[in-house]
């Protein structure tokens, strides 16, 4: 069979297509998913409402070191099955870090309500793209890039909101996912150029944070 110029357009607009279907959650043939064993004609508006967040404000992060995540996806929020959103909100204890990590399903867009952050992802060819964001500003992470935030002040405290473009869009941690995850310590060693006795170390660090 012969390919000419129009035919084999059309095969990359169809395989293009398809993968812009799948890069995202999949359309739903009803207005909304009702979970199973609920009667939708006894729905009410909580079926719409998330509380989780209510006293998110509230929590004092003083003496802690790890940052805060409180999540509205669709397993804390079922209403969002089906519907492709979601949010979090991330609250930085002074001097916090939310480490390296990666949505493989959903780009994020952060929105910092309180604090100041340095911020940074990084694209596909390795190159870091970093801003200091203040109160009221915006920054996106692209789906599937590594990012980071950190809050630059050690003695206030942090806070920002994030939505997503998925119900679940899933995190992975870098330094979770290489060293608490049962990766041999040779493999990790070889991998890093250094010693089994200095991955041991780091997974030690890792566990006792």
């Amino acid at each position: 069979m012969e390919f000419n110029g129009a035919c084999l357009m059309a095969i990359l607009v169809v395989f293009s297509s398809v993968g812009v279907i799948y890069a995202s959650d999949p359309d739903i043939l009803t207005d909304f998913t009702v979970p199973a064993g609920q009667n939708p004609l006894k729905l009410t508006g909580d079926f719409f409402t998330f509380t989780g967040f209510r006293n998110v404000s509230n929590n004092n992060l003083a003496g802690q070191k790890a940052v805060k995540v409180s999540k509205a996806v669709a397993a804390e929020f079922p209403a969002l099955n089906g519907l492709g959103v979601s949010m979090a909100v991330l609250q930085f204890p002074a001097g916090g870090l939310n480490p390296p990590h990666t949505h493989p399903r959903a780009s994020e867009l952060l929105f910092l309500v309180e604090g100041c952050l340095l911020v940074g992802v990084i694209d596909t060819t390795g190159k870091l793209f970093t801003q200091s964001l203040t109160k009221g500003e915006v920054f996106v992470f692209p789906k599937g890039l590594f990012h980071y935030q950190l809050n630059t002040d050690n003695k206030v405290e942090a806070m920002a909101v994030s939505a997503f473009g998925s119900a679940n869009a899933g995190t992975v941690s870098l330094p979770s996912t290489l060293f608490t995850t049962g990766i041999p310590d040779n493999v990790l060693a070889k991998s890093f150029k250094t010693d089994t006795h200095t991955i041991e170390l780091l997974k030690a660090a890792l566990k006792n944070p």
